[in-house]
């Protein structure tokens, strides 16, 4: 699904664009704005893949909505103006597409297929990328263990180094990866990170957690085979008794 937002400072105007989206059921309208500073606080919000952008507006014009836009991904720009004097400007900044009010129906339906188009090839590349980072994991010699992992978050593919996380704990089917900055979520199970890790630099202390040596602050005796792990940003974690062996080789 392709999620957009319609800004013009003209209510009819608006009214047309989503009126000839309707039949396009792959986009959904997720807001709207009528001036610039709604428009980029609404982007900075919803974060939309998608925005049909008016050139004139009242307190700032379209070019410079898309200047101060502050979003991970770069959103698919169709200008919708009474005037073609800004085409080639529009253009300049990388826009898809340039419609002329009042908006033609066919005219309209051509750009939305040259979005669909743009967005199949995004997609396509994406999946592309996944594939051959997944054979490039496969391929791995299993002696050789993993210092990191890319993880995607609303098309914006964060890489988190392991010397950056001070603990692995389980949720659900997913990893919280808390990082000295803060908390990612990994697709994976416990038993299956922990195998691909380097012991020496990684200890589990828990059936849900596994703590990075190098972030522990201190490691205290509770009772009944239970320790208490102190790490560096203060947060307090507690061991399991089952790895008692474990902690009691850390700790000679």
């Amino acid at each position: 699904m392709i999620r957009a937002i319609i800004v013009d400072d003209e209510f009819l105007a608006r009214e047309r664009v989503s009126k000839l989206l309707e039949p396009h059921d792959e986009i959904k309208v997720i807001g709207e704005a009528k001036n610039g500073s709604q428009a980029v606080e609404l982007i900075e919000m919803k974060e939309p893949d998608l925005i049909f952008l008016d050139v004139q507006m009242p307190d700032f014009d379209g070019f410079q909505v898309v200047k101060r836009m502050k979003t991970k991904m770069q959103p698919y720009i169709v200008f919708t103006t009474a005037y073609d004097s800004y085409a080639i400007q529009a253009f300049d900044i990388h826009a898809l597409d340039y419609l002329l009010k009042p908006i033609d129906e066919d005219r309209f339906n051509a750009s939305i297929e040259k979005v669909l188009s743009h967005f199949q090839a995004q997609k396509t590349a994406s999946f592309n990328k996944k594939l051959m980072r997944m054979i490039k994991d496969f391929d791995r010699p299993k002696n050789e263990f993993l210092d990191h992992v890319v993880i995607a978050d609303k098309g914006w593919e964060h890489n988190v180094n392991f010397d950056e996380v001070l603990y692995f704990e389980a949720n659900g089917n997913y990893l919280n990866l808390k990082t000295t900055t803060k908390t990612y979520l990994y697709r994976s199970t416990m038993n299956a990170i922990s195998e691909r890790i380097n012991p020496e630099e990684f200890i589990r202390i828990h059936r849900s957690i596994i703590v990075n040596r190098r972030y522990i602050r201190k490691c205290t005796y509770m009772s009944n085979n239970e320790y208490e792990f102190k790490m560096k940003d203060g947060t307090s974690l507690q061991s399991g008794r089952s790895f008692k062996k474990e902690i009691m080789q850390y700790l000679s």
